[in-house]
């Protein structure tokens, strides 16, 4: 498997950049800190916890980890763009050959 970001769990890109990609939440109303020390698949911030510490994703993080998706990214529509542009070239190319 090739060693791109594209590639890699969600959680590994979050524990790779800590304070970029999350930040820390406490909630020391129930007792001691429980935020856990790693991310790793078992801490990542999945959904917010009922009780004590967490990690919260950064927006800007949130809107990074889509960037490989064909349907947030708007695959299909500049598909359909690109071949519409490439048949207007095609019956522009048969048009110009078809004076000479």
């Amino acid at each position: 498997m090739s060693r791109t970001d594209k590639t890699r769990p969600w959680w590994v890109k979050m524990a790779d950049r800590p304070m970029v990609t999350c930040r820390p939440q406490h909630d020391h109303r129930f007792g001691p800190c429980t935020l856990p020390e790693r991310i790793n698949a078992d801490t990542a911030p999945i959904y917010r916890p009922v009780r004590g510490c967490y990690w919260v994703v950064t927006g800007r993080f949130a809107s990074m980890v889509h960037n490989g998706c064909r349907e947030c990214t708007g695959y299909h529509f500049r598909r359909e763009d690109r071949r519409r542009s490439r048949h207007q070239s095609r019956r522009e190319l048969r048009a110009y050959h078809g004076e000479n």
